[in-house]
């Protein structure tokens, strides 16, 4: 009986913490656990919104300001509203992201565009708010089911073993359901073709 490998994981990431240095102040955020833990069994989907919105590195620091549950994306020196731009892009590149059939996704922490949670939100009266990034929004509205987490809760080993184990099985089924569509079409193009 042939040895079956196990298939790689497809893993979309927030590329700083592969090392990128995308990041406002033109550093990263390498995650050597990460890449220790899934690094060899995963192929790396790594995207930057802010770099993909034409931001720059280095840029001025941007965050989310107003209600918690509709928040704005500015540029906190100028005041510079990029929160339509922000949107359209994550509508955009999470429809592309859906065609490439991810197991799963880390995004980097308490970011204004990939944070998942704990995203600081300023408020008109000055109090600070727990929101979302609006990528992280996105992408966890669009693709249900889609095994999203954020790499500061990876440290933990309860979360990561949970997180591991659901891309694992979304890679198999993916790798099954390849294996079906190939096989149905060499039966396809076995059936003779009437004359």
């Amino acid at each position: 009986m042939a040895k079956i490998e196990r298939e790689k994981i497809r893993l979309g990431v927030s590329a700083c913490l592969l090392g990128q240095r995308v990041r406002y102040d033109g550093g990263h955020k390498r995650n050597d656990t990460l890449l220790r833990v899934l690094g060899a069994d995963a192929e790396w989907i790594p995207i930057c919104p802010e770099v993909e919105l034409g931001l720059g590195v280095p840029r001025p620091p941007i965050g989310l300001v107003g209600p918690r549950h509709a928040p704005r994306l500015v540029e906190l020196e100028s005041g510079r509203d990029l929160t339509v731009p922000m949107r359209r892009l994550a509508r955009a590149r999470v429809r592309q992201l859906a065609r490439l059939a991810l197991d799963g996704f880390v995004l980097k922490s308490r970011s204004p565009s990939c944070g998942l949670r704990d995203v600081p939100v300023a408020t008109r009266d000055g109090r600070r708010r727990s929101g979302r990034g609006l990528f992280a929004s996105e992408l966890a509205h669009c693709i249900r089911g889609l095994a999203i987490e954020e790499e500061s809760r990876l440290t933990d080993r309860r979360v990561r073993a949970r997180f591991v184990a659901r891309v694992r099985a979304a890679a198999q089924r993916r790798a099954k359901a390849a294996s079906a569509a190939a096989s149905a079409e060499r039966t396809q193009s076995a059936i003779p073709t009437p004359r």
